[in-house]
């Protein structure tokens, strides 16, 4: 099959022409390797040449906005539909692909695909006009695939009668190990002997950040020798607890040894129409490196650590969240059991591809 992947360049603030990564690289990546063709088409949001390149058996093509040629990425879209003639066009990282893969798929008679592994709605709720579109495109696409369950279930209502299926999310392959962890708190000069509680994501108001600060307090008041490390990118005016380290962004490369670095990772959010359907990478990244973690009891979190309650603290309530964690730091490395990784996640979006293919001709 040809498969044509339209995508933004930068999804989750990491460049996939330099640092690809997730499952929108790793979907297309793991296809490529099973004799299909691979395009990336990703949108540019900075003004910066157009880009054509061959990596990892995947042709990457990168248009940027333009305010003097603001349709360029949908006319290469149309070019490229014309010259390689692609069974699927795939709408990856946002809601605008998925209307635009459902749009092009209908005006060039192709299959279209929109992958969802968040609810984008919850992004910007006061939208409704294009939400009204992307409700439109989940019914009238080809497939629809979802990170998990609940997600699936949401966006089935846009599309009664038919499916919507699971592909899940995964840690990328080979980076997310157990490493030792004093060499990892050398290299973020960190102390090799305290206990570290730690959070990479986010650091919003929304996301519940508040119940992590309150509960650190609380291990403190305890008595806990704990320090509570943090990176990721901070809100505007929001404090942090002066018993708090902030390491700023760090960039992905360093998020391997970050994680190996704590004690336990936390998880935050909130129940609400973001966390009610997020899949956060950044717990399969610190479930691959065996590292304790305390997540936020979201349904879809529930749904990924499988209903483990050692690690599932009840939604804002710092008192269950400081006793899971104080509980956790005696855990060293946890074995999760078998964790899904890209492989399994491709092979399950090749079968609707392929299923789909022959329900259509």
């Amino acid at each position: 099959m040809k498969i044509l992947f339209l995508c933004k360049r930068r999804p989750q603030s990491r460049d996939l022409l330099t640092r690809p990564y997730g499952r929108f690289f790793n979907l297309p990546r793991e296809l490529s390797d099973k004799g299909h063709e691979s395009y990336l088409l990703l949108l540019n949001y900075r003004n910066e040449p157009s880009v054509r390149i061959e990596n990892n058996g995947i042709v990457f093509i990168s248009e940027s906005i333009n305010p003097f040629a603001p349709f360029r990425y949908y006319a290469r879209a149309c070019e490229l539909i014309k010259s390689i003639h692609p069974d699927w066009i795939v709408g990856f990282s946002d809601t605008y692909f998925g209307i635009l893969a459902e749009h092009l798929g209908r005006k060039c008679g192709t299959r279209s695909a929109i992958d969802a592994y968040d609810n984008y709605e919850s992004y910007l709720p006061w939208f409704k006009p294009l939400h009204l579109r992307w409700r439109k495109a989940i019914a009238r696409a080809t497939a629809v695939t979802a990170a998990g369950p609940q997600l699936a279930a949401f966006l089935k209502q846009s599309r009664p009668g038919k499916p919507v299926y699971v592909i899940p999310m995964a840690a990328d392959p080979g980076i997310f190990i157990p490493q030792d962890k004093t060499d990892c708190r050398l290299k973020l000069n960190l102390p090799p002997e305290k206990k570290i509680i730690g959070y990479g994501g986010s650091i919003y108001r929304n996301r519940g950040m508040k119940t992590l600060f309150d509960a650190h307090e609380i291990l403190k008041d305890m008595g806990c020798d704990i320090d509570l490390v943090l990176t990721g990118r901070k809100e505007k005016n929001i404090s942090l607890p002066s018993s708090a380290k902030w390491l700023g962004y760090l960039s992905d490369d360093q998020i391997p040894t970050f994680l190996n670095c704590l004690d336990v990772a936390t998880i935050i959010n909130q129940l609400s129409g973001f966390g009610n359907y997020s899949y956060p990478v950044k717990l399969y990244e610190a479930m691959s490196c065996q590292i304790p973690v305390v997540a936020t009891d979201t349904p879809s979190v529930n749904w990924i650590l499988k209903s483990d309650n050692r690690f599932l603290a009840r939604p804002d309530d710092p008192h269950d969240l400081a006793d899971k964690i104080r509980k956790s730091l005696t855990l060293g490395r946890v074995d999760y059991g078998k964790q899904n990784n890209w492989g399994q996640s491709c092979e399950a979006f090749q079968e609707i591809l392929l299923r789909e293919n022959l329900a259509t001709i």
